[in-house]
């Protein structure tokens, strides 16, 4: 048996051994090098990001939101809420905001596929914004569309985006964005 000590004096590992020094030097030499229009790709596919924000008490709160599907992701993703939710309350006091994305994976041999996105929620208020960002898929959730009483755009502008690709990862460089986003 491998866990033997005679076995480890002659140089074999235990197999749990084997499994983590193989993960951690994969992981190490196959960082992925995915771009930002390789990830807006992706996210083509991922309906429902979490967007996470701080509470008045502290404490992060996650609620699931659409994209439906309409990405072209250029560093900003965009999301339709109601003025009396505490998302919105939320992001008036802290405008610092996560996002997270989980692909299908599992079935046909997929990669799960997962980002990460740390940004600065923007509140948006103006009809003519509304219409460059609405589908009519979003008429199932607000009735009168763009006229919806109290309706606001989430704009979250990513200054940090992490991703994991099956076993590899990433980050894609965002820093012009996060000087652009606080000055």
């Amino acid at each position: 048996m491998l866990g033997n000590p005679a076995n480890r004096r002659r140089g074999l590992a235990h197999p749990s051994q084997l499994l983590r020094s193989d993960v951690i030097n994969h992981w190490s030499e196959a960082m992925a090098d995915l771009k930002q229009n390789d990830i807006s790709e992706k996210m083509r596919d991922i309906d429902f990001a979490v967007l996470s924000t701080r509470t008045e008490g502290g404490a992060v709160a996650g609620r699931p939101m659409s994209n439906n599907r309409q990405v072209e992701f250029d560093g900003d993703s965009y999301f339709f809420t109601l003025e009396s939710t505490r998302t919105v309350g939320d992001i008036r006091r802290d405008p610092n905001v996560g996002l997270t994305y989980q692909s299908k994976s599992g079935m046909l041999g997929m990669k799960p596929f997962f980002i990460a996105v740390e940004g600065r929620g923007e509140l948006i208020q103006e009809k003519s914004r509304f219409a460059e960002h609405w589908t009519k898929d979003l008429d199932a959730w607000f009735k009168d569309g763009v006229d919806t009483p109290g309706l606001v755009l989430i704009k979250v502008a990513a200054q940090r985006l992490h991703y994991w690709d099956g076993f590899d990862e990433g980050e894609i460089p965002l820093e012009h964005r996060e000087s652009a986003a606080v000055g």
